[in-house]
């Protein structure tokens, strides 16, 4: 009786598991769009790179819930060879965002060209630093229930786009209220930074060097 009991609460938990990787997917392809529609629209290069950078965690995102539905049938949090190439992928796009943000930026500080507003900046930011509070929440207990280093390490990865979005709204705020060009810039070049830390530790999970989960984001 114990045991079904406890089986019936496992799959229960690795069911919202599911749900969450599922959300957290739809949330990154909304907010990429959004994003990338008003950043080109007010030409902020902070908030299109906050938009491509969820794009690129819609890839991390599917090797997580992948690995979900995989762990719950089998049990084992070891990756396969989708989850590898995943990362793999996930990796490359990174470094290919930081490297485009970068050089984007320095142009625009060299021409000194300014967004026409960043208020978007600062309502989409508010608004994914709210939901990913609540997905970090729900992913650790969820994740410290099952015991899963995997699904804890995935609430760390949501920890990381909290602080994408911690950036978007300083760089946003900043030259909202000063109407200073350079804010603009160097929240994209932050962007770049963290999208290459993030390419970094995709790379080290592919090749099994870190813990075994399909985040690309960092786990401390």
């Amino acid at each position: 009786m114990n045991i079904s009991g406890s089986s019936d609460i496992q799959q229960k938990l690795w069911k919202q598991a599911n749900l969450l990787a599922v959300l957290t997917i739809f949330y990154n392809i909304a907010e990429g769009l959004v994003s990338v529609w008003f950043g080109i629209e007010d030409e902020t290069l902070a908030l299109f790179g906050f938009g491509a950078d969820s794009f690129v965690e819609v890839i991390s995102g599917v090797a997580v819930w992948h690995m979900i539905r995989r762990i719950s049938r089998i049990g084992s949090e070891q990756r396969d060879g989708f989850e590898q190439s995943s990362l793999r992928v996930t990796g490359s796009a990174f470094y290919l965002l930081a490297a485009g943000l970068t050089v984007s930026a320095a142009m625009n500080l060299f021409i000194g060209r300014k967004p026409e507003t960043t208020l978007w900046g600062v309502i989409i930011s508010l608004a994914s630093m709210s939901f990913m509070w609540l997905l970090i929440r729900h992913k650790e207990r969820v994740g410290k229930a099952l015991a899963s280093p995997a699904i804890l390490a995935d609430a760390a990865c949501s920890r990381a786009c909290l602080y994408l979005s911690l950036v978007l709204l300083a760089a946003s705020s900043g030259y909202e209220l000063t109407g200073i060009g350079w804010f603009d810039a160097v929240g994209a070049m932050l962007i770049a930074w963290l999208s290459i830390r993030e390419g970094r530790e995709a790379f080290q999970k592919a090749k099994g060097i870190s813990c075994g989960c399909s985040c690309s984001c960092g786990n401390e």
